[in-house]
């Protein structure tokens, strides 16, 4: 028996019959992982339920089985706390955007070490912060499409051109198929793969058009992550940050 120890993200948690819980983690080590986990009736168990709270940072310990759909946990452990994720109402929506999206987006993936990474700075980094975070999402999600294979060449910028959300890139020529934003659209898109979370309040954006970037977002996903669903946590995403 091999017992692997790794760092990991919560992804979900999906309450499996009395007492136990199905839980998806982004891991360093072996990408995505399912987990039966039968969680401690006391909360200083080793199991509490706190524990499997979506968007925590823990380390793991379990036997993995490369042909088990679900593996047994044998030890977790919180690796840094993210104490303002659950606690300001913003970040609370935010998060549950985010675990949602990251359900589907990393749900191939295996051993991808700079994937966790950037989640893992990301989520600190949003935890950290107490302001100006409004396009958070947005630059994670044009940044994480780079991890997944997809990011559009930041060079290949086309002033006044066409972006072409099914071959991921500008083009000078209407696209035949329907999936493309026009140059208006095309230019925000372009400002957003060269922001930073420490750079982009200084892109200025109404409620109307964060809005619409996250739809195009989530259909250039939608187009490049097959079964990459429509996700219910949108609608709340929606009303923040007027």
């Amino acid at each position: 028996m091999s017992i692997t120890s790794t760092q990991a993200v919560v992804l979900r948690a999906v309450k499996y019959g009395d007492g136990s819980l199905i839980v998806d983690m982004l891991t360093a080590l072996h990408g995505r992982v399912s987990f039966m986990v039968r969680v401690s009736a006391s909360s200083r168990g080793r199991m509490r339920r706190q524990l499997f709270i979506p968007l925590t940072l823990v380390e793991v310990d379990f036997d993995y089985r490369l042909k088990s759909s679900l593996q047994r946990l044998g030890d977790i452990r919180m690796s840094k706390p993210l104490p303002s994720l659950s606690m300001h109402p913003y970040k609370l929506s935010m998060g549950m955007f985010l675990s949602e999206f990251l359900v589907h987006a990393t749900r191939d993936e295996r051993e991808n070490v700079p994937l966790f990474q950037f989640v893992a700075y990301s989520l600190e980094w949003l935890d950290g912060v107490s302001d100006h975070f409004s396009n958070f999402h947005l630059v994670f999600m044009m940044r994480l499409s780079r991890f997944l294979g997809f990011f559009p060449n930041v060079d290949d910028v086309l002033e006044g051109g066409y972006f072409d959300l099914l071959n991921a890139c500008f083009t000078p020529d209407v696209p035949r198929h329907g999936h493309f934003l026009k140059p208006s659209e095309a230019s925000k898109i372009g400002l957003l793969m060269r922001l930073s979370y420490q750079t982009m309040h200084l892109c200025a954006m109404s409620r109307e058009e964060r809005n619409r970037c996250t739809e195009v977002i989530l259909e250039y996903y939608r187009l490049h992550v097959p079964g990459f669903p429509q996700l219910k946590s949108l609608s709340v995403l929606k009303e923040l940050f007027a």
